[in-house]
C-alpha cells in the first residue's frame, strides 16, 4: 500500500511556510532599511562624538601635551568599549591646534579617505567625516567613521535579526498545531460515524454545523441514496429473474423427464414431442437469460459520460440488415427511409439493443407477409425514429404499462419474456432519448417513436 499523505502535516507545513515567508520578508526589509540607514546613523554618531571631544579638549587649555593626553584617553575608552564587540568598523580621530596636527588615532590610514559607497575593486567601504572647530582656542577635531554594513551578516548581526523571527515561528507553531488538531476533529467524527455503521445501514448522515463539511456530507448522502436505489433494483431484478426463470426451467425439467421415460418405453413419437418441448424450453430460457443480462447491463450504463459521435442512419441500416433474415423467413417486408444523415452521440451496444428489440417485436407481432416501416429524420433538438408494424397493436391504456419488466399484454399468444420494451426504454435513456407508443391510424398496427436529444437531459 503506498504511503498516504497527511492532511494535518500539509496544513502545518503550509502554516509554517507562510510564517517563514513572512519572517523572510521582514528580514529582507530590516536588512534593507539597516543598510540604507547605516550612513545616516554613522554621520549622527560622528557629529555627537566630535562635539563631545571638542568640549573635553576645551578644558585642557593651550597646553599641547595635555591636549594630546586628553584625546588619547578619550579614544582609549572608546576602543576599550568597542573591542568587546564581535565586529566593529574602523574610526579615525585627528586633532589640530592652530593648524598643527597634535593627534591621529590611525596614522596608518591615508590622509584622504573615500567618501562614496563600497569600492568594488579594493573592497573598502566609504567613510563619513565630521569636523568641529573651536574658534576661541583654535582646536579642530575631525572624526572619520567607516560606513560598514557587513555587521548585518556576522554571527552577532544574524542573532539580532533572526532571533525574533525564530522565536515567533516556534511560538506560533504550537497554537497552530493545537488549532489544526481541533479543527480536524469534526472530520474525524464523520469518519468514525461512517466506520461504526453496518454494511446494511444506508441512512443519511446528519448534517454538519460546519459549512466546510456540509458539501462532503451531502455528497456522501447522495451516494448512499444511489447505492440504496441500485441495491433495491438488484434485489428486484434477482427476485423477478428467479420468478421468470421458473417456467422455462420447469418446462425443461418436465420434457427431459418425458424424453427419458418415453425413450425407455420405445415411444418414438412421444420422444420426438418431448424433444421439441425440451428444445423450445431451452430456447426460451436462453432468450430470457440473454434479455435479463442485456437489461441489467444497460441499467448499469446509465451513468455513462460523453458518448462518441456516430452516424445513426448508417448504424440503423446495419441493424436492419442483421434482422433481414428473420423478416424474410416470415415473408415480412422491411422499409427504411433515412434520407438525411443523423450524427448523434450514441452508446453503440445499448443502441443496438434498442433497435433490435423494436424491430424484433415488430417482426414477431406482424402478420405473415406484412410490412414494417422504419423512418429516421433529424429534428431541431436531435433525431426522431419511427418503427411501425401491422400487428394487433396495444390498448392505449397499456402503452405505459408494457414498459415495465416482465409485463405481457393479457391474451398474448406470442412467446416472450416481457423484457423487450423495458430494455428499449432503458437503452433510449442511455442515449438521451425517450420512447412512446401510438396505435397506427388508419388500420391495425403499433408505432414506436423514439425522440433523441443531442445532449444530456
Amino acid at each position: 500500500m503506498p504511503r498516504q499523505s497527511s492532511l494535518f502535516r500539509r496544513l502545518m507545513f503550509g502554516f509554517a511556510a507562510v510564517l517563514v515567508a513572512v519572517a523572510l520578508m521582514g528580514l529582507v526589509s530590516v536588512v534593507s532599511n539597516a543598510k540604507s540607514s547605516q550612513r545616516d546613523h554613522t554621520a549622527s554618531e560622528n557629529k555627537a562624538r566630535t562635539r563631545e571631544m571638542l568640549l573635553s579638549l576645551a578644558n585642557a587649555g593651550d597646553d599641547p601635551v595635555l591636549l594630546l593626553k586628553t584625546a588619547e584617553a578619550i579614544e582609549a575608552v572608546r576602543r576599550e568599549l568597542f573591542t568587546e564587540l564581535a565586529y566593529a568598523s574602523r574610526v579615525r580621530v585627528r586633532v589640530w591646534k592652530h593648524q598643527r596636527l597634535l593627534y591621529n588615532s590611525a596614522p596608518e590610514l591615508p590622509d584622504a579617505l573615500p567618501v562614496a559607497g563600497r569600492n568594488p575593486v579594493s573592497g573598502e567601504y566609504g567613510w563619513v567625516r565630521w569636523t568641529e572647530t573651536d574658534q576661541g582656542s583654535g582646536v579642530v577635531v575631525e572624526r572619520s567613521h567607516e560606513v560598514d554594513d557587513e555587521w548585518i551578516f556576522t554571527m552577532a548581526g544574524a542573532r539580532i535579526l533572526l532571533m525574533p523571527s525564530t522565536f515567533n515561528l516556534l511560538l506560533l507553531l504550537l497554537p497552530a498545531w493545537i488549532i489544526v488538531s481541533l479543527g480536524l476533529r469534526p472530520l474525524r467524527a464523520v469518519a468514525d460515524s461512517i466506520a461504526q455503521r453496518s454494511d446494511a445501514d444506508l441512512t443519511a448522515l446528519p448534517d454538519s454545523n460546519y459549512r466546510e463539511l456540509s458539501p462532503l456530507i451531502r455528497a456522501i448522502n447522495q451516494l448512499m441514496v444511489r447505492l440504496g436505489q441500485r441495491i433495491e433494483r438488484e434485489h428486484e431484478f434477482l427476485s423477478e429473474a428467479a420468478h421468470e426463470m421458473k417456467t422455462p426451467l420447469a418446462a425443461i425439467q418436465i420434457n427431459a423427464h418425458l424424453l427419458l421415460s418415453r425413450s425407455a418405453a420405445g415411444n418414438i413419437e412421444g420422444s420426438n414431442e418431448a424433444g421439441i418441448g425440451l428444445r423450445d424450453g431451452v430456447a426460451r430460457a436462453t432468450h430470457t437469460v440473454h434479455q435479463l443480462l442485456t437489461l441489467e447491463r444497460i441499467g448499469a450504463e446509465r451513468g455513462a459520460d460523453a458518448l462518441p459521435l456516430t452516424p445513426l442512419d448508417a448504424f440503423l441500416r446495419d441493424r436492419l440488415a442483421a434482422a433481414a433474415p428473420l423478416a424474410i423467413a416470415r415473408g415480412i417486408e422491411l422499409e427504411l427511409r433515412a434520407d438525411a444523415p443523423c450524427p448523434m452521440p450514441l452508446h453503440r451496444e445499448s443502441m443496438a439493443a434498442l433497435i433490435d428489440n423494436l424491430i424484433g417485436n415488430a417482426i414477431k407481432y406482424s402478420p405473415q407477409g406484412g410490412r414494417i416501416a422504419v423512418h429516421l429524420a433529424p429534428t431541431a433538438g436531435g433525431a426522431r425514429l419511427w418503427v411501425a408494424d401491422q400487428g394487433p397493436g396495444i390498448a392505449p391504456g397499456l402503452h405505459q404499462k408494457v414498459f415495465e419488466r416482465f409485463y405481457r399484454v393479457p391474451g398474448q399468444e406470442q412467446l416472450g419474456s416481457g423484457l423487450g420494451l423495458a430494455i428499449a426504454a432503458r437503452a433510449a435513456a442511455v442515449n438521451h432519448g425517450v420512447i412512446r407508443l401510438e396505435n397506427a391510424a388508419p388500420g391495425p398496427g403499433l408505432v414506436a417513436i423514439v425522440e433523441f436529444a443531442t445532449g444530456d437531459k
